[in-house]
């Protein structure tokens, strides 16, 4: 079996990659939701209350997800 090496983001990084996700998430919903109802002020009323659950969400899947030892595969040093 091959050694597995993890290497760990910048937390510049890992801000970069959260926020353009995030840009990536607000276009297909925006556009999702604007194909379905014609109504762009729908749309963006989806797009705001979305956001705010789906990252309360996330953070608290992370925490949890800290917690659990699982899969875990300690790094070469």
């Amino acid at each position: 079996m091959k050694p597995t090496y993890h290497f760990g983001d910048s937390w510049k990084r890992s801000i970069l990659k959260t926020v353009t996700y995030r840009i990536a998430i607000i276009i297909l919903d925006f556009v999702a939701v604007y194909l379905l109802t014609g109504k762009s002020d729908l749309a963006v009323g989806f797009v705001i209350v979305s956001n705010i659950y789906s990252s309360i969400s996330y953070y608290i899947h992370e925490r949890v997800w800290d917690r659990i030892k699982w899969g875990l595969v300690k790094s070469k040093s």
